[in-house]
């Protein structure tokens, strides 16, 4: 068995028995943030890391999933109507999103993206019928799947933890397929692509409506975890949030942004509660990521490792020359 066989068999079994051995609830809640914001942080870099996109606009996309939820819930329907209809309203707003957004690329794409974002951000302000302005949407409870309640922190976290490796297991698949290789085509030789027959924008307006649905599922996990849903969570702060993750884990990889969502969740429930100035902090951490390890904490990690065995094996290949005469 491989290192990274092992590392992912042992990185499955912490996170398959962390509510036995964690201190408390708390921590239980704190990892089930993880796993959402995970989640979130993946349908960035779908984006991102892998097709070339910076979206500023996503929260809104998840604040639709959200709102999707609460809304059927408080119209009386059962749960599973209302996540299925998330979903579906989710990735038909996905659509119309990208089709607007892929108008330009680069920077006009990420204004574009900023824009919609605030203008969704604008409707769950100001549309007081459907989403109670500023005072928001509560849920009443939590779904119950095959008669197993979630309202506990275990139950909760062990639901998120099946949703989070289904959706690590589906942006995986699409990653390596050879839809992504296109789609990273499209990254890196747009021209080239469309001369050789590659339809670029109908490959990049699938991986939007692709980021959407993983978007969606961690807003669905998002609304369920606070039982309350808010225009604050549409800000434009929580979409750069999560591109700030995406960029600090390491950006086209799918590690990356599982470690940039556990460093950011971190850094604000855990370090906040001991340290005032947190956010300068976390501040200070990533301008120390960006200098020393510009791709990314994993990838740079990666490579410091490599750099270490090549030195540590040059030490060894002359001491063995000289015991050899």
């Amino acid at each position: 068995m491989t290192g990274k066989r092992i590392a992912l068999l042992i990185a499955f079994v912490v996170l398959a028995t962390f509510p036995l051995w964690s201190p408390g609830s708390y921590y239980v809640n704190i990892a089930s943030q993880i796993l959402f914001y995970a989640i979130f942080a993946l349908a960035i870099d779908v984006l991102l890391g892998y097709g070339g996109l910076v979206s500023l606009g996503h929260a809104g996309i998840m604040g639709v999933s959200c709102y999707s939820v609460a809304v059927a819930l408080g119209a009386g329907y059962g749960h599973f109507f209302a996540i299925v209809t998330a979903i579906a309203i989710t990735l038909i707003g996905s659509a119309v999103y990208a089709a607007i957004a892929l108008r330009a690329i680069g920077i006009g794409f990420l204004m574009i993206t900023l824009a919609l974002g605030q203008i969704l951000w604008g409707l769950a302000y100001r549309w007081i019928t459907v989403t109670n302005g500023d005072n928001g949407l509560s849920l009443a409870t939590r779904p119950a799947p095959f008669g197993i309640s979630l309202a506990g922190a275990p139950a909760f976290y062990y639901a998120t933890l099946i949703v989070f490796l289904v959706s690590l297991a589906f942006a995986a698949v699409f990653v390596h397929s050879p839809f992504g290789a296109t789609l990273r085509g499209t990254r890196d030789q747009p021209q080239r692509m469309n001369a050789l027959g590659y339809n670029v924008w109908l490959i990049r307006f699938c991986a939007c409506v692709f980021s959407g649905l993983l978007t969606g599922i961690a807003g669905i996990l998002f609304v369920y975890y606070n039982q309350f849903i808010s225009p604050q969570a549409l800000a434009l702060t929580a979409s750069a949030e999560v591109v700030l993750m995406v960029i600090s884990g390491g950006a086209g990889t799918l590690l990356g942004p599982i470690v940039g969502a556990a460093l950011v969740v971190i850094m604000k429930n855990v370090a906040s509660a001991y340290i005032a100035r947190w956010n300068f902090l976390l501040g200070a951490i990533f301008v120390v990521i960006v200098i020393f390890m510009p791709e990314g904490l994993v990838p740079g990690t990666v490579r410091m490792v490599r750099w270490l065995r090549r030195k540590s094996a040059a030490r060894r290949v002359p001491a063995a020359s000289g015991g050899g005469r």
